[in-house]
């Protein structure tokens, strides 16, 4: 009786060790750390930051790739900020042409956002090769918040399907978020 015991505790043993070890492996795979991941590569209160990935195998198409990719993701995030600003000041302001308002601004964001912008930096650039040839590149980019208003204000100056109260209510937009940035001080 005692053996059986103990070799029940030892089958029992041995099978909690077994479902211990089984629990360490997800059903999903392993976790995978990709290249410009954390904090220093996300968007925060001062900088638009995105990163793209791109696969082939060709080096320049994925590089391409990785590199439409990151300029994309910079535009959608502009172009969402910007959208949830404007709704919010045209709800505060109450202001008549309010829908055409929106709709030349955001107009302008993405003519802004398609355009080859001079203060965007690269943050970050890696190029791996797989054993069959294959390409991988990362590529991250970041763009201050500040530079990116004063950018989208010049271009709101120059652009000549802007009214008069249009054009003003967009400066005011922008000069909004200007003061924001520029409180934050040059410490991140």
């Amino acid at each position: 009786m005692k053996t059986l015991h103990i070799r029940s505790l030892i089958i029992f043993s041995l099978a909690i060790s077994f479902l211990a070890s089984c629990s360490k492996t997800s059903p999903l795979g392993e976790k995978v750390k990709e290249p410009f991941t954390g904090n220093k590569f996300e968007s925060s209160n001062r900088y638009f930051r995105a990163v793209g990935k791109g696969d082939s195998q060709d080096e320049n198409i994925a590089k391409s790739k990785a590199d439409l990719q990151a300029k994309k993701e910079l535009a959608q995030q502009v172009e969402t900020r910007m959208k949830v600003v404007t709704d919010q000041y045209l709800a505060e302001t109450e202001v008549n042409n309010s829908s055409e308002i929106n709709d030349k601004f955001q107009s302008l964001i993405r003519e802004v956002t398609n355009t080859q912008i001079a203060d965007l930096r690269k943050i970050g650039d890696e190029k791996y090769v797989s054993a069959e040839g294959k390409f991988t590149v990362f590529i991250a980019y970041e763009i201050h918040k500040r530079d990116m208003y004063r950018f989208m204000k010049r271009q709101a100056k120059l652009d000549a399907k802007l009214n008069e109260a249009e054009r003003k209510a967009i400066e005011e937009i922008l000069d909004e978020e200007l003061k924001k940035v520029e409180a934050l001080g040059e410490g991140e």
